[in-house]
């Protein structure tokens, strides 16, 4: 069938006139007669009827012509929801963050967002950073929000560094080491409560005792959950390593008290992570661009 030749009835039935139809189109009355002539053969249907001086349809006509106006009409949706996802007013972004970011950046960023974009679905998996890579390179997510070093990332994975914060040791204010100075040896003489084998600050812990040679922390409590830990210490027991981003609030209560172990400064790189070389959806981009002008 003849797109162009229906879309030039549909036009002439919606005007109700040839002349009106031309002028809108900006196509001679003519050309565009030639056309029906030619598309009523192709259908072998009369679909025009003279009436005075102008046109009718007829009745196969009305019947087509309410069919164009469908079709054309699922045709406007279709640009209307090209143009949407274009401009990423509608699509679907998955996501993946470690404990980090998404318990202390994510609600405020997706709130942001999604007061943007509410037409914008959503789904988030918390994870370890080894699971939130895992996801990016198994194209099971489209970005993940990382909290780690740089030189852990794959050559597969593109990095966007927002900022660094802070890794403090923290125990709670009746500890012997509260607010005290000491070496990292004796700080790894203490018990910790920290999370699952897997999570960025734990290896980092670990990493950090290999480079200056020293033992080993003792895992004495493990959680799951960043805040179950962080309550352990809050609770008395043991000390933790983390980043200043979660406990800063309850080190300014009172609540937990850092430990200033001797030569050790690290920090947190919180990055943004995609699929190198593979483009993001435009609501993607507005996402990562949102983050972008509100890192913390």
């Amino acid at each position: 069938m003849n797109l162009h030749a229906l879309r030039l009835f549909h036009v002439i039935a919606a005007t109700g006139s040839v002349t009106r139809a031309s002028e809108q189109l900006n196509i001679s009355q003519p050309a565009i007669t030639a056309q029906i002539k030619k598309f009523e053969k192709e259908l072998d249907l009369t679909l025009l009827t003279p009436q005075g001086r102008g046109i009718a349809l007829t009745d196969a006509g009305e019947q087509i012509a309410l069919l164009a106006r469908r079709l054309f009409a699922v045709e406007q949706q279709i640009e209307q929801l090209a143009e949407n996802f274009g401009r990423g007013t509608y699509g679907h972004i998955r996501l993946a963050a470690t404990y980090l970011p998404s318990h202390f950046l994510l609600p405020l960023w997706l709130a942001k967002f999604k007061q943007q974009h509410e037409q914008v679905d959503m789904t988030v998996t918390t994870t370890n950073s080894s699971g939130a890579l895992k996801l990016l390179l198994n194209v099971d997510v489209d970005l993940a929000i990382y909290g780690g070093l740089p030189e852990e990332y794959p050559d597969t994975v593109q990095t966007e560094e927002l900022f660094q914060d802070e890794l403090w040791f923290v125990v709670s204010p009746s500890h012997v080491y509260a607010n005290q100075r000491v070496s990292l040896q004796q700080m790894m003489k203490e018990p910790f409560v920290m999370r699952e084998e897997g999570s960025s600050t734990r290896e980092r812990l670990m990493a950090l005792c290999r480079t200056y040679n020293a033992p080993a922390p003792k895992i004495a409590l493990q959680f799951n959950g960043l805040h179950e830990a962080i309550s352990a210490v809050i609770a008395g027991y043991g000390a933790n390593f983390v980043s200043s981003l979660v406990v800063r609030e309850h080190v300014e209560r009172g609540e937990l008290c850092r430990v200033f172990v001797e030569c050790i400064d690290l920090r947190n790189v919180i990055a943004i992570c995609t699929r190198r070389d593979e483009p993001l959806s435009a609501a993607a981009r507005n996402l990562v661009q949102l983050i972008r002008e509100n890192p913390y």
